[in-house]
């Protein structure tokens, strides 16, 4: 039996923690394995607050353990590598996104979709391959094996890099594998907020048309003249909607609050695509009859395998794409955790772990 969260491993380490479904997150020592010779050790310096940690904390998809320490879009600086670690050294600038292990054995590992291996280890709130638990990147220190490791470029800040782990993969991963990567090719993207925003940049970077699609129309300037967004829709206006039938490739939808779907698939072109990231707690009702009158695709699509994950983060580097972020100390986290609730946040909460960390408990 092990003892308590503090004995696991020899390593301390702080974090900030939830320890039941009220969500409030408190200071909370624990350890870290020791450095083994595929890890490395990494001196976390910001963690992107995700919306899954919102649930997470909350217990809101009855799979969360206490006590809970979320975060999965960890930056930060190498501070030791294992003795046969080849891709990384001390000083790297390196970031750990949703996954820490998988099996390496199945068909999904073995085509770089780790994200799909039935046995995937999540970055906290899960077991890891020795049964201990794993703790995320709300805390001053992250030991992972290096092949769940990606680097940052130097050109990258790391505040703003740190949510493309999450985000920034999500998005870009199925504009790549559904094709819709083409200069010239015209995608909606539904939904302006942590996913949306970055979905714009991406979308942008590879030569695509973007139009937004909200239900909210004072976020049209932002869409346009801040994110570069070729065109703007406000989905309740059917006006609007109507004039724009039948004119998208494909749509990348990042609403994880219901919502209807034949109005999207109705913008779709014969073969477009509607991509589901956004995960709504409640299951949607599927309007056969539209995906039948032009062989649509209604898909979905979660992160990314690691080889890919890197491939994001280095053409973000090449077109200087970043999350816009509002960065916080960590005292300040129940509050964001409040405010990410009603939606206020533009457009991804950062923790300044390196700087607030120790001095806030």
């Amino acid at each position: 039996m092990v003892a308590s969260s503090e004995h696991e491993h020899p390593k301390k380490a702080l974090g900030w923690a939830a320890r039941d479904t009220s969500g409030v997150l408190s200071p909370f020592k624990f350890s870290r394995r020791e450095t083994g010779e595929k890890d490395v050790t990494f001196k976390v310096l910001f963690c992107g607050i995700c919306h899954s940690d919102l649930h997470m904390v909350k217990n809101e998809w009855g799979v969360s353990t206490y006590p809970l320490v979320p975060g999965h879009e960890i930056v930060g600086k190498v501070t030791e590598v294992g003795s046969k670690v080849q891709k990384f050294k001390v000083g790297d600038k390196v970031g750990v996104g949703c996954l820490v292990g998988s099996c390496k054995s199945c068909d999904s590992c073995a085509n770089d979709l780790e994200n799909y291996c039935p046995k995937s280890v999540q970055t906290y709130g899960a077991k890891y391959l020795d049964g201990t638990t794993t703790y995320g990147g709300y805390s001053d220190i992250m030991v992972a094996n290096e092949d769940f490791v990606i680097r940052i470029p130097d050109n990258l800040p790391l505040d703003g890099a740190a949510p493309l782990l999450c985000a920034g993969i999500t998005t870009y991963s199925p504009m790549r594998y559904f094709g819709l990567d083409k200069p010239g090719m015209h995608v909606g993207v539904v939904g302006l907020g942590g996913l949306g925003h970055v979905a714009v940049k991406f979308a942008k970077a590879l030569g695509v048309k973007v139009t937004v699609i909200s239900t909210s129309p004072n976020k049209k300037d932002e869409a346009i003249k801040h994110l570069g967004a070729d065109s703007f829709l406000v989905s309740r206006d059917q006006d609007q909607m109507q004039a724009t039938t039948g004119t998208l490739d494909g749509i990348i939808d990042t609403v994880s609050a219901a919502h209807r779907l034949p109005p999207l698939i109705s913008l779709l072109k014969v073969n477009g695509k509607l991509v589901m990231v956004g995960a709504p707690e409640k299951p949607l009702e599927l309007p056969v009859f539209s995906l039948l009158m032009g062989r649509k695709i209604l898909a979905g699509s979660n992160i990314g395998g690691i080889k890919e994950t890197q491939e994001m983060i280095d053409l973000a580097a090449k077109h200087n794409i970043t999350a816009d972020v509002e960065v916080i100390p960590i005292d300040h986290l129940n509050t964001a955790m409040e405010r990410l609730a009603k939606g206020d946040v533009r457009y991804r909460f950062v923790i300044d772990i390196g700087n607030t960390l120790k001095s806030a408990t």
